[in-house]
């Protein structure tokens, strides 16, 4: 019995102490909570409104009336107007686009001819998941002149860009830069604050005559030369291990992924603040991982994601970093081009850079 009485009495203390900790409290039930909404509710594999755009060098009813049926089939959403092919490319190229529909001056002549394709589909294959899902329109009927379905098993020309061999390493090597540097950059720099206050040390930096963004600028580059090492990593051994390609230029996915590591760092610095101990540092940190891998688009299509969750993952710097590093990586963009993408990370690191200096003066006061 005695031993028994010992063990309770251990199983109690470690009750107190867990409903005294409120942070592990709130993830024994956040953690299950976020994980059935994102995998039941968020996570879709049936992907409907692909970002599209049609460029109709026709302009008849029938080449009109195709576009119409494309787009009443909830596969494909026009987002943006499209004058020609070349239109088409450069959206596809700046991932404005993840499919285009060119209709060929000369639609009406080829729907005659059963030999020749009517309509040519341009889509995104970085991503396998969107080229299978666009792949269904090639069994969608087209329209003829004496108004019966012309079969299209043969009328629609399906051009692969970007990943004509349709590998997934092509897709997901790329993207694993950003999954890599959110869970190293964000989880050294929450640990390593907290761990310097439970030394000691902090207060001894804060003896010295440095500002507070001094310290914490301070604290942060270090990490930014290891995560440029990574991506270092990542891209030799994609290249040499999985062939994935290189189309862009070098110096521009480097300055993106220093403004995407300076993201993840002042995260990771706000994270900090905020926990009291290492281990409430690394489970807010994976609180943030999940969703931010599962909504980014790196594992499951974001056309397929509904509104709400897509509106969550905008805020997620890996979301827009993904798009980027594939921009760059696969499709030969410029940063120009992926404008769109670039100025949230910078809203997302000022804003956090801002709460943490914030939140480490009240800590102090």
């Amino acid at each position: 019995m005695s031993v028994l009485r010992r063990i309770r009495a251990i199983a109690s203390k470690e009750v107190r102490q867990l409903g005294r900790d409120r942070l592990t409290l709130g993830m024994i039930v956040g953690i299950p909570l976020l994980q059935i909404v994102l995998f039941g509710y968020a996570i879709n594999l049936d992907v409907r409104h692909l970002r599209a755009a049609v460029a109709d060098e026709a302009q008849t009813s029938y080449s009109r009336r195709l576009a119409m049926d494309l787009q009443a089939s909830q596969v494909l959403r026009y987002t943006a107007p499209a004058r020609s092919a070349a239109d088409l490319e450069r959206m596809l190229r700046s991932g404005e686009i993840v499919v285009g529909v060119y209709i060929p001056h000369d639609f009406e002549r080829r729907l005659q001819d059963p030999r020749r394709p009517a309509v040519q589909l341009m889509v995104d294959g970085s991503d396998p998941s969107i080229l299978s899902v666009a792949s269904q329109l090639l069994d969608a009927p087209l329209p003829a002149r004496m108004g019966e379905a012309t079969p299209a098993a043969s009328r629609f020309a399906l051009r692969t860009y970007y990943n004509p061999e349709r590998r997934s390493a092509v897709q997901i090597v790329p993207a694993l830069i950003g999954v890599i540097l959110t869970m190293t950059m964000t989880l050294f720099t929450a640990v390593a604050i907290v761990r310097e206050r439970e030394r000691g040390n902090l207060e001894l930096l804060i003896t010295t005559p440095v500002g507070t963004l001094e310290l914490m600028l301070g604290k942060l580059l270090p990490y930014v030369v290891i995560g440029l090492v990574q991506v270092t990593i990542v891209l030799l051994v994609g290249s040499l291990l999985f062939g994935v390609p290189f189309r862009g230029d070098l110096a521009h996915l480097y300055a993106a992924a220093f403004v995407f590591i300076a993201a993840s760092l002042a995260l990771g610095l706000v994270i900090s603040t905020v926990a009291t101990t290492q281990f409430q540092a690394m489970q807010m940190a994976f609180f943030f991982f999940l969703p931010s891998i599962l909504l980014s688009g790196f594992m499951f299509p974001f056309d397929g994601m509904p509104r709400p969750a897509q509106v969550i993952a905008e805020v997620l710097p890996l979301t827009h970093f993904v798009r980027i590093v594939r921009g760059i990586v696969l499709r030969g963009a410029s940063l120009g081009e992926l404008l769109r993408d670039v100025w949230p990370l910078l809203l997302f690191f000022a804003v956090t850079l801002t709460f943490a200096v914030k939140r480490f003066h009240k800590r102090l006061d």
